[in-house]
C-alpha cells in the first residue's frame, strides 16, 4: 500500500457507489496450462469497491507483474476507505480481508496507484506493468500478524486467475518490499511464499538447512570479492543494488528484502550460509 502515481487522477471521474457483485462478473481465465483454469474465472465473494485512483497504462505496456501487499491499517473498512479517497492517491485492483472476502477496485486493464516509488530488472515503471493485491493485515507498524488460511486460499485462486490472464512468469511474482528494500516491508516474513509457489504463483527456492545455516559470513562495511558476486546475483534476479562489493547499508537493505520473501526465518540484512544457499538455489531456479 502507500504507493503514489506517476499519472493524476482525473479528478472530475465520478464512479458508482460500492455494491455488492451478487453474480459476479466473469474474468477471462485464459488457456488451461497458462496457470488458468481454462474457460472463466468467478473471482470467490467479490464486491465491487470502484476506487477513482487509477489512470490509463500506457498503450505498449504489458502485465507482466503481479505485486503483494499487506493494507497495514487497523482495519479493513480503514484501509478500503484510503484507497478509494482521491486525496490519498493510491490504489490496488483487488483487497482481500481476512475473512476471504475480495474488493475489486480497479479493472486490470487499468495502472493502479499501489506500487509508488520502486524498480525491478532496471525499470521504474512498475504500476504500468503490474496487478496489485493487497491483503488486509495490520503490518509491522500496527501488530502484525499472520494472514489467514482463507486469505490464502483466496489469495491463491484470485491470483492463479491473474497469471492465467497476463503472461507472469515466476520471477516477476514479488512482494512490495522486493520492488522497494528499505521503504516498504510488506506483504512480509508471514506471507506464505512457499505454498504460493507450490500452488504455481513465483518462485520458491528449496534448499536443505545446514548446522551452519546461522553463519555469518560478512561484517557490515565489509568490501570483498564474493559480496561483487552476491550482489550481481541479486541484481541478475531483479534487486536494485550495486555490484561495488560492499555490504553497506542498501545492500544488506536488498538483503532483508530477498530474506523476507525467500528466507523468512530471519530477517537481518545479514548474509549468513542459509541466505547464500537460498540465494544460489534462486539463481538456479531463476536461469
Amino acid at each position: 500500500m502507500h504507493g503514489a502515481p506517476i499519472l493524476a487522477a482525473n479528478p472530475c471521474q465520478f464512479l458508482p457507489p460500492p455494491s455488492v457483485s451478487t453474480a459476479p462478473a466473469p474474468l477471462n481465465a485464459g488457456p488451461a496450462g497458462a496457470g488458468g483454469r481454462g474457460g472463466l474465472y468467478f473471482p470467490p465473494a467479490m464486491i465491487e469497491r470502484p476506487s477513482p485512483n487509477f489512470g490509463p497504462r500506457p498503450g505498449d505496456a504489458v502485465i507482466d507483474m503481479l505485486v503483494v501487499h499487506y493494507t497495514g491499517m487497523v482495519s479493513a473498512e480503514e484501509a478500503l476507505a484510503r484507497l478509494g479517497d482521491p486525496g490519498s492517491r493510491v490504489s490496488a485492483h483487488y483487497v482481500i480481508d481476512e475473512d476471504g472476502t475480495t474488493y475489486r477496485l480497479v479493472n486490470e486493464e487499468e495502472r493502479a496507484w499501489h506500487a509508488g516509488e520502486a524498480s525491478w530488472a532496471g525499470a521504474d515503471n512498475i504500476n504500468d506493468v503490474s496487478i496489485g493485491i493487497e491483503l488486509v493485515n495490520p503490518g509491522h507498524d500496527l501488530g502484525y500478524r499472520p494472514f489467514t488460511q482463507t486469505q490464502m486460499d483466496v489469495f491463491t485462486d484470485l491470483a492463479t486467475g491473474v497469471i492465467g490472464r497476463h503472461p507472469i512468469p515466476p520471477k516477476r511474482v514479488l512482494g512490495h518490499s522486493d520492488v522497494a528494500p528499505g521503504r516498504k516491508t510488506d506483504p512480509g516474513e508471514l506471507f506464505d511464499w512457499q505454498g504460493a509457489a507450490h500452488a504455481g504463483i513465483g518462485f520458491w527456492p528449496e534448499v536443505p538447512g545446514g548446522t551452519d545455516d546461522g553463519e555469518v559470513l560478512f561484517a557490515p562495511g565489509e568490501k570483498d570479492p564474493v559480496i561483487v558476486e552476491i550482489q550481481r546475483q541479486l541484481a541478475a534476479f531483479g534487486y536494485g543494488v550495486g555490484s561495488d562489493g560492499i555490504l553497506d547499508n542498501p545492500t544488506r537493505e536488498v538483503v532483508a528484502a530477498f530474506q523476507r520473501h525467500f528466507r523468512p526465518e530471519k530477517v537481518d540484512g545479514a548474509i549468513d550460509r542459509a541466505t547464500l544457499r537460498r540465494l544460489e538455489a534462486l539463481t538456479r531456479l531463476a536461469a
